[in-house]
């Protein structure tokens, strides 16, 4: 994407743009610091995400979708140069494994981009594996496929040292679908031991992020089922393993924003794979079902953060993980950033100091209304801006649109290519 394109597209609509931002801005209470952290946040795009998704029925491949590592990394670098929220890309290994690193890391430079987190994968079997992970995998009775799964781990870490990264995610299918099947506290206790023997080898500078999830694959026991269990094994485990939310990964109903105040206030959270659902683990776009939520779950950590003192930026991190089915991937992650930004814009504008207030007087009304208040502010303008001010485009799925770079991007790579890793 030709800066010059952007910078086309953003003078045609300045005056309109203008128009809203300073209508909003005149009431935005602290707008030159709100505009500083805008312009900072940055979302992490993952590798996986940049083909077509699909269930557990099938798959719909797209057109013009990336064929190797190296293409996945230009499609970031296409997102970040829309929006200038997204430098950096999250690498699932052994999807995505850079046979070159230095010539992976001199790509990712050149479109202005680091790696974030590098992720494992012992939830499925890759081809010539020696042993299988169907009964499980760091949790398994046999010794020696945990052990095969803790080299797994590390050779991820390796790769992430390479390339700059600085902390692996592990996510856990294990878990069992019938009673009896699994005796849970030797199950847990073996998850422990081998996530020791990882943590073990973490460089001095790293972090390990521990993922929970209710249920799926397994549909009986999870053996990291929810926050508590992947809290406790952090605590277990030390100082530089912390809890990974993924927002989807909860059952309904379920109150997210006070696990991530806890999380927050323990200096355990680790940070987000962000997302959306209606029924479980839907993977949907971020903000499209429940927005409220989201806002919600900003309006905590903000608060959270300024407690502490961190850096809302870089203090904990922050990245999409979902699917797109129906959907141009590049368009979805768009629109999920954009939605993330919205939340924590609006987070930004809660009036703390009256909130506050009112909890103490337990005026529960006035509480209320200073959170919707905040929710209800149409902050898209402020968004818009940070982009204008750091070289984005004002509408970036405007732009890709207008641009047709998916057609481009089809007549490039096929019509119907198969994204690897999916």
């Amino acid at each position: 994407m030709e800066q010059y394109k952007i910078d086309e597209y953003n003078h045609r609509h300045i005056n309109e743009h203008r128009r809203n931002f300073e209508f909003v801005a005149e009431k935005a209470p602290q707008l030159d610091d709100v505009m500083q952290k805008l312009e900072a946040f940055q979302i992490a795009i993952p590798s996986w995400a940049l083909g077509t998704g699909g269930t557990r029925f099938g798959r719909f491949s797209g057109g013009g979708e990336p064929r190797s590592l190296e293409e996945k990394i230009e499609d970031v670098g296409l997102i970040h140069a829309l929006n200038r929220s997204s430098n950096s890309i999250s690498l699932h290994i052994p999807w995505d494994i850079p046979e070159n690193t230095k010539a992976i890391k001199s790509l990712a430079a050149h479109f202005g981009l680091h790696f974030d987190a590098v992720n494992s994968n012992t939830f499925q079997d890759q081809p010539n594996q020696k042993l299988s992970y169907k009964y499980g995998s760091l949790h398994h009775v046999n010794k020696a496929v945990r052990q095969q799964a803790i080299e797994h781990n590390i050779e991820v870490i390796k790769y992430g040292e390479a390339l700059g990264s600085r902390a692996l995610s592990v996510w856990l299918s294990d878990g069992s679908n019938f009673p009896g099947q699994l005796n849970f506290r030797g199950a847990f206790q073996r998850t422990l031991e081998s996530l020791h023997e990882v943590y073990d080898t973490l460089p001095a500078d790293w972090k390990m992020w521990i993922e929970y999830k209710p249920f799926e694959p397994n549909f009986y026991s999870t053996t990291i089922g929810d926050w508590g269990q992947s809290y406790l094994l952090a605590s277990k485990l030390g100082n530089k393993a912390l809890t990974l939310v993924d927002l989807g990964h909860h059952l309904q109903g379920t109150n997210i924003e006070q696990i991530v105040s806890l999380l927050l206030m323990e200096g355990k959270l680790a940070g987000f794979h962000f997302n959306d659902s209606k029924y479980g683990d839907d993977d949907l776009t971020v903000g499209s079902i429940n927005p409220y939520q989201l806002f919600l779950i900003f309006n905590e950590l903000v608060e959270g953060m300024d407690a502490r003192g961190m850096n809302h930026a870089t203090g904990i991190g922050w990245m999409i993980d979902a699917s797109h089915n129906v959907k141009d991937p590049i368009e979805d992650l768009l629109q999920s950033v954009e939605a993330i930004k919205i939340a924590y814009a609006q987070a930004l504008l809660v009036d703390e100091a009256a909130l506050v207030e009112a909890q103490q007087q337990n005026d529960v009304t006035k509480a209320q209304e200073i959170l919707q208040s905040a929710y209800r502010t149409d902050v898209r303008p402020l968004i818009a801006e940070a982009r204008l001010r750091t070289g984005g485009a004002l509408n970036p799925i405007a732009v890709f649109r207008e641009e047709k770079v998916r057609e481009g991007l089809i007549k490039q790579r096929g019509e119907k290519t198969v994204a690897t890793g999916l």
